[in-house]
Protein backbone atom coordinates (compact mmCIF):
# COMPACT_ATOMS: atom_id res chain seq x y z
CA UNK A 1 0.00 0.00 0.00
CA UNK A 2 2.88 2.46 1.20
CA UNK A 3 4.61 1.57 -2.38
CA UNK A 4 1.34 2.29 -4.54
CA UNK A 5 1.15 5.31 -2.64
CA UNK A 6 4.52 6.38 -3.16
CA UNK A 7 4.40 5.43 -7.25
CA UNK A 8 1.05 7.62 -7.48
CA UNK A 9 2.28 10.86 -5.64
CA UNK A 10 5.54 10.56 -8.19
CA UNK A 11 3.16 10.54 -10.88
CA UNK A 12 1.47 13.20 -9.96
CA UNK A 13 4.65 15.16 -9.24
CA UNK A 14 6.26 14.00 -13.06
CA UNK A 15 2.90 15.19 -14.52
CA UNK A 16 2.61 18.65 -12.83
CA UNK A 17 6.75 19.14 -13.60
CA UNK A 18 5.86 18.26 -17.23
CA UNK A 19 3.12 20.52 -17.46
CA UNK A 20 4.74 23.51 -15.86
CA UNK A 21 8.00 23.04 -18.43
CA UNK A 22 5.67 22.84 -21.47
CA UNK A 23 3.95 26.39 -20.13
CA UNK A 24 5.17 28.80 -22.13
CA UNK A 25 4.81 32.64 -20.83
CA UNK A 26 5.73 36.09 -22.05
CA UNK A 27 7.11 39.88 -20.22
CA UNK A 28 4.33 42.14 -20.27
CA UNK A 29 5.12 45.69 -18.48
CA UNK A 30 2.98 44.19 -15.49
CA UNK A 31 4.85 40.87 -15.26
CA UNK A 32 4.96 37.84 -17.48
CA UNK A 33 1.46 35.73 -18.34
CA UNK A 34 0.95 33.06 -19.83
CA UNK A 35 0.87 33.29 -23.67
CA UNK A 36 -2.32 31.58 -24.07
CA UNK A 37 -3.78 34.32 -21.75
CA UNK A 38 -2.63 36.80 -24.38
CA UNK A 39 -6.16 36.82 -26.15
CA UNK A 40 -6.97 38.97 -29.19
CA UNK A 41 -3.20 40.99 -29.83
CA UNK A 42 -2.25 43.74 -31.86
CA UNK A 43 1.31 43.22 -32.30
CA UNK A 44 2.55 46.77 -33.51
CA UNK A 45 1.67 49.65 -32.22
CA UNK A 46 2.72 52.83 -30.36
CA UNK A 47 1.92 54.78 -27.30
CA UNK A 48 5.24 57.59 -27.69
CA UNK A 49 7.80 57.86 -30.30
CA UNK A 50 10.10 60.84 -30.45
CA UNK A 51 12.43 61.25 -33.54
CA UNK A 52 14.67 63.43 -32.48
CA UNK A 53 17.63 61.30 -32.75
CA UNK A 54 20.27 59.27 -29.98
CA UNK A 55 21.67 62.22 -29.06
CA UNK A 56 18.64 64.08 -27.92
CA UNK A 57 16.28 62.13 -26.92
CA UNK A 58 15.12 62.60 -23.37
CA UNK A 59 12.16 62.05 -20.87
CA UNK A 60 12.76 65.72 -19.60
CA UNK A 61 10.87 66.17 -23.73
CA UNK A 62 7.45 65.19 -22.31
CA UNK A 63 4.91 64.89 -19.38
CA UNK A 64 3.92 61.28 -18.61
CA UNK A 65 0.70 62.66 -17.19
CA UNK A 66 -0.07 64.44 -20.48
CA UNK A 67 0.66 61.71 -22.34
CA UNK A 68 -1.57 59.41 -20.21
CA UNK A 69 -4.41 61.46 -20.72
CA UNK A 70 -3.70 61.66 -24.70
CA UNK A 71 -3.13 57.56 -25.28
CA UNK A 72 -5.64 56.47 -22.25
CA UNK A 73 -8.97 56.93 -24.36
CA UNK A 74 -7.65 55.69 -27.60
CA UNK A 75 -6.55 52.27 -26.05
CA UNK A 76 -10.06 52.29 -23.95
CA UNK A 77 -11.51 52.66 -27.42
CA UNK A 78 -10.05 49.48 -29.23
CA UNK A 79 -10.47 47.69 -25.92
CA UNK A 80 -14.05 47.54 -26.77
CA UNK A 81 -13.21 45.17 -29.52
CA UNK A 82 -11.89 42.89 -27.40
CA UNK A 83 -8.12 43.69 -27.65
CA UNK A 84 -6.36 42.18 -24.58
CA UNK A 85 -2.79 42.76 -25.62
CA UNK A 86 -0.77 45.25 -27.50
CA UNK A 87 2.73 45.18 -28.45
CA UNK A 88 4.06 48.63 -28.32
CA UNK A 89 7.22 48.68 -30.93
CA UNK A 90 8.56 52.05 -30.03
CA UNK A 91 12.63 50.92 -29.81
CA UNK A 92 15.51 52.19 -27.47
CA UNK A 93 16.59 55.72 -27.78
CA UNK A 94 13.20 56.59 -29.55
CA UNK A 95 11.67 57.34 -26.08
CA UNK A 96 10.38 54.06 -25.04
CA UNK A 97 9.27 54.07 -21.40
CA UNK A 98 8.47 51.56 -19.56
CA UNK A 99 7.20 52.77 -16.34
CA UNK A 100 4.24 55.05 -19.13
CA UNK A 101 3.56 51.66 -20.70
CA UNK A 102 2.96 49.92 -17.08
CA UNK A 103 0.75 52.84 -16.12
CA UNK A 104 -1.10 53.03 -19.09
CA UNK A 105 -1.39 48.89 -19.12
CA UNK A 106 -2.57 49.24 -15.56
CA UNK A 107 -5.37 52.42 -16.28
CA UNK A 108 -6.80 50.70 -19.09
CA UNK A 109 -6.65 46.80 -18.21
CA UNK A 110 -4.76 46.33 -21.54
CA UNK A 111 -1.49 43.75 -21.32
CA UNK A 112 1.25 45.96 -23.10
CA UNK A 113 4.61 44.36 -24.23
CA UNK A 114 7.64 46.25 -24.77
CA UNK A 115 11.00 45.22 -25.97
CA UNK A 116 14.85 45.58 -25.84
CA UNK A 117 17.22 46.04 -29.20
CA UNK A 118 18.08 49.05 -31.53
CA UNK A 119 17.05 50.89 -34.11
CA UNK A 120 19.11 51.01 -37.07
CA UNK A 121 17.44 52.35 -40.18
CA UNK A 122 17.82 56.17 -40.88
CA UNK A 123 21.46 55.49 -41.07
CA UNK A 124 22.23 55.50 -37.94
CA UNK A 125 20.05 58.21 -36.28
CA UNK A 126 18.75 56.35 -33.59
CA UNK A 127 21.80 54.42 -32.70
CA UNK A 128 23.60 55.27 -29.31
CA UNK A 129 27.44 55.60 -29.88
CA UNK A 130 28.29 52.43 -28.09
CA UNK A 131 26.30 50.79 -30.86
CA UNK A 132 29.01 52.13 -33.06
CA UNK A 133 32.31 50.26 -31.36
CA UNK A 134 30.57 47.17 -29.58
CA UNK A 135 30.62 44.15 -31.16
CA UNK A 136 27.63 41.76 -31.72
CA UNK A 137 28.42 40.30 -28.86
CA UNK A 138 28.66 43.34 -26.20
CA UNK A 139 25.24 44.68 -27.64
CA UNK A 140 23.47 40.92 -27.30
CA UNK A 141 24.88 41.02 -23.53
CA UNK A 142 22.85 44.15 -22.71
CA UNK A 143 20.04 42.90 -24.07
CA UNK A 144 20.38 39.93 -22.29
CA UNK A 145 20.85 41.24 -19.07
CA UNK A 146 17.37 43.54 -20.08
CA UNK A 147 15.60 40.31 -20.13
CA UNK A 148 16.84 38.62 -17.09
CA UNK A 149 17.06 42.38 -14.84
CA UNK A 150 14.74 44.61 -16.25
CA UNK A 151 15.17 47.47 -18.66
CA UNK A 152 17.45 50.44 -17.23
CA UNK A 153 17.05 49.63 -13.76
CA UNK A 154 12.95 49.67 -14.07
CA UNK A 155 12.62 45.85 -13.36
CA UNK A 156 10.50 45.71 -16.46
CA UNK A 157 11.19 43.12 -18.93
CA UNK A 158 10.75 43.17 -22.62
CA UNK A 159 8.94 40.16 -23.87
CA UNK A 160 10.82 40.98 -27.83
CA UNK A 161 13.45 42.02 -29.34
CA UNK A 162 13.18 44.64 -31.87
CA UNK A 163 15.57 46.01 -34.10
CA UNK A 164 15.70 47.47 -37.87
CA UNK A 165 18.02 47.94 -40.80
CA UNK A 166 18.52 50.03 -43.63
CA UNK A 167 17.44 49.13 -46.91
CA UNK A 168 20.79 48.21 -48.39
CA UNK A 169 22.18 45.49 -50.76
CA UNK A 170 24.43 44.31 -49.72
CA UNK A 171 23.30 44.82 -46.08
CA UNK A 172 25.30 47.58 -44.46
CA UNK A 173 27.77 46.26 -41.44
CA UNK A 174 25.91 48.23 -38.69
CA UNK A 175 23.33 46.16 -40.06
CA UNK A 176 24.48 43.17 -39.89
CA UNK A 177 25.76 43.33 -36.67
CA UNK A 178 22.07 44.37 -35.33
CA UNK A 179 20.91 40.87 -36.97
CA UNK A 180 23.61 39.06 -35.28
CA UNK A 181 23.02 40.79 -31.86
CA UNK A 182 19.53 40.00 -32.25
CA UNK A 183 20.43 36.38 -32.61
CA UNK A 184 22.70 35.81 -29.86
CA UNK A 185 19.86 37.25 -27.99
CA UNK A 186 17.45 34.78 -29.22
CA UNK A 187 19.99 31.73 -28.34
CA UNK A 188 19.58 33.07 -24.93
CA UNK A 189 16.22 34.11 -24.44
CA UNK A 190 13.66 32.57 -26.72
CA UNK A 191 12.48 36.31 -27.48
CA UNK A 192 11.45 36.53 -31.01
CA UNK A 193 13.24 39.02 -33.33
CA UNK A 194 10.88 41.82 -34.59
CA UNK A 195 12.66 43.74 -37.50
CA UNK A 196 11.87 46.91 -39.34
CA UNK A 197 12.63 46.04 -42.63
CA UNK A 198 10.45 46.64 -45.77
CA UNK A 199 10.98 44.71 -48.89
CA UNK A 200 12.26 40.82 -48.78
CA UNK A 201 15.27 41.54 -50.76
CA UNK A 202 16.58 42.94 -47.23
CA UNK A 203 14.33 40.67 -45.06
CA UNK A 204 15.80 37.43 -46.51
CA UNK A 205 19.37 38.61 -45.74
CA UNK A 206 18.24 39.20 -42.28
CA UNK A 207 17.91 35.21 -42.32
CA UNK A 208 20.46 34.04 -44.53
CA UNK A 209 22.90 35.73 -41.31
CA UNK A 210 20.40 33.88 -38.55
CA UNK A 211 20.41 30.65 -40.49
CA UNK A 212 24.34 30.99 -40.86
CA UNK A 213 23.67 30.64 -36.54
CA UNK A 214 21.37 27.84 -36.84
CA UNK A 215 18.45 29.90 -36.13
CA UNK A 216 15.23 28.66 -37.45
CA UNK A 217 13.56 31.54 -39.44
CA UNK A 218 10.63 31.70 -36.89
CA UNK A 219 12.56 33.42 -34.79
CA UNK A 220 12.19 36.11 -37.39
CA UNK A 221 9.20 38.43 -37.78
CA UNK A 222 9.39 40.29 -41.45
CA UNK A 223 8.60 44.09 -40.59
CA UNK A 224 6.29 46.39 -43.18
CA UNK A 225 6.64 43.35 -45.46
CA UNK A 226 3.51 45.25 -47.17
CA UNK A 227 6.66 47.10 -48.69
CA UNK A 228 6.84 43.99 -50.93
CA UNK A 229 5.55 44.00 -54.43
CA UNK A 230 6.14 40.61 -55.73
CA UNK A 231 3.52 38.69 -53.64
CA UNK A 232 5.47 35.36 -55.15
CA UNK A 233 7.99 36.25 -51.86
CA UNK A 234 5.52 35.80 -49.46
CA UNK A 235 5.36 32.69 -50.72
CA UNK A 236 8.74 31.90 -50.80
CA UNK A 237 9.18 33.51 -46.88
CA UNK A 238 6.42 31.39 -45.49
CA UNK A 239 7.77 28.33 -46.49
CA UNK A 240 10.77 28.75 -44.91
CA UNK A 241 8.66 29.87 -42.22
CA UNK A 242 9.26 33.56 -41.63
CA UNK A 243 6.47 35.50 -39.71
CA UNK A 244 5.05 38.26 -42.04
CA UNK A 245 3.81 41.10 -40.49
CA UNK A 246 1.48 43.59 -42.54
CA UNK A 247 1.61 46.25 -39.90
CA UNK A 248 0.16 49.85 -41.45
CA UNK A 249 -3.94 49.10 -41.42
CA UNK A 250 -3.66 52.54 -39.57
CA UNK A 251 -2.59 54.53 -42.65
CA UNK A 252 -4.20 52.95 -45.47
CA UNK A 253 -6.75 49.81 -46.46
CA UNK A 254 -6.52 48.38 -50.04
CA UNK A 255 -2.99 46.88 -50.31
CA UNK A 256 -3.80 45.00 -47.10
CA UNK A 257 -6.91 43.73 -48.49
CA UNK A 258 -5.16 42.69 -51.52
CA UNK A 259 -2.35 40.85 -49.51
CA UNK A 260 -4.67 39.24 -47.29
CA UNK A 261 -6.98 37.81 -49.69
CA UNK A 262 -3.56 36.23 -51.53
CA UNK A 263 -2.48 34.67 -48.74
CA UNK A 264 -5.92 33.29 -47.66
CA UNK A 265 -6.27 31.80 -51.65
CA UNK A 266 -2.44 30.75 -51.13
CA UNK A 267 -2.50 28.76 -47.91
CA UNK A 268 -0.14 31.15 -45.81
CA UNK A 269 -2.85 33.08 -43.83
CA UNK A 270 -1.14 31.25 -40.77
CA UNK A 271 2.09 32.85 -41.23
CA UNK A 272 1.17 36.33 -40.88
CA UNK A 273 0.60 39.19 -38.86
CA UNK A 274 -1.27 42.18 -38.65
CA UNK A 275 -1.60 45.37 -37.19
CA UNK A 276 -1.67 49.53 -37.28
CA UNK A 277 1.63 50.66 -36.15
CA UNK A 278 -1.00 53.62 -35.23
CA UNK A 279 -0.55 56.26 -32.46
CA UNK A 280 1.53 58.13 -31.23
CA UNK A 281 2.20 60.81 -28.62
CA UNK A 282 5.23 62.73 -30.66
CA UNK A 283 6.73 65.36 -27.98
CA UNK A 284 7.83 67.52 -30.91
CA UNK A 285 4.48 68.33 -31.57
CA UNK A 286 1.72 70.26 -29.40
CA UNK A 287 -0.38 68.31 -27.61
CA UNK A 288 1.45 65.25 -28.82
CA UNK A 289 -0.17 66.12 -32.49
CA UNK A 290 -2.61 63.88 -34.16
CA UNK A 291 -3.37 60.57 -32.64
CA UNK A 292 -4.37 57.79 -35.29
CA UNK A 293 -6.17 55.87 -33.50
CA UNK A 294 -6.11 51.52 -32.90
CA UNK A 295 -9.14 50.54 -34.97
CA UNK A 296 -9.47 50.53 -38.52
CA UNK A 297 -9.00 46.54 -38.47
CA UNK A 298 -11.86 46.20 -36.62
CA UNK A 299 -13.92 49.32 -38.31
CA UNK A 300 -12.02 48.89 -42.26
CA UNK A 301 -10.29 46.24 -43.28
CA UNK A 302 -12.86 43.60 -41.20
CA UNK A 303 -15.85 44.80 -43.38
CA UNK A 304 -13.74 45.45 -46.72
CA UNK A 305 -12.36 41.12 -46.13
CA UNK A 306 -15.84 40.20 -45.00
CA UNK A 307 -17.15 40.79 -48.23
CA UNK A 308 -14.55 38.81 -50.22
CA UNK A 309 -15.27 35.68 -48.14
CA UNK A 310 -13.12 36.21 -44.95
CA UNK A 311 -14.98 34.60 -41.63
CA UNK A 312 -14.31 34.57 -37.65
CA UNK A 313 -12.15 31.75 -37.95
CA UNK A 314 -9.82 33.39 -40.23
CA UNK A 315 -10.03 36.59 -37.67
CA UNK A 316 -9.27 34.12 -34.97
CA UNK A 317 -6.07 32.82 -36.94
CA UNK A 318 -4.56 36.65 -37.64
CA UNK A 319 -5.63 38.27 -33.71
CA UNK A 320 -5.04 35.62 -31.48
CA UNK A 321 -3.76 32.05 -32.90
CA UNK A 322 -0.86 33.85 -35.04
CA UNK A 323 0.73 35.96 -32.44
CA UNK A 324 0.61 33.20 -29.59
CA UNK A 325 2.21 30.77 -32.60
CA UNK A 326 4.54 33.50 -33.18
CA UNK A 327 5.86 35.03 -29.85
CA UNK A 328 5.44 31.83 -27.67
CA UNK A 329 8.89 30.04 -27.31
Amino acid sequence: MKHSLIIALSFLFLTFSCTESETTYINTVTGPISIDSMGLALVHEHVLVDFIGADSVSPERYNQEEVIAKVLPYLLEVKKYGVKTIFDCTPSYLAKDPILLKMLSEQSGIQIITNTGLYGTQKGKFLPDYAFTETAEQLADRWIVEYRNGIEGTGIKPGFIKISVNEDDPLGEMDSKLVRAAGLTYEQTSLKIYSHTGTWNTAKQEVAILKEMGIDPSAFVWVHAQAEQDFQNYLVAAKLGVWISLDGVGWSLDEYVERLLFAKENGFLDQVLISHDAGWYDPAKSDGGDFVPFTNIFEKLMPALNAQGFDEADWKMLLEGNPKRAFGN
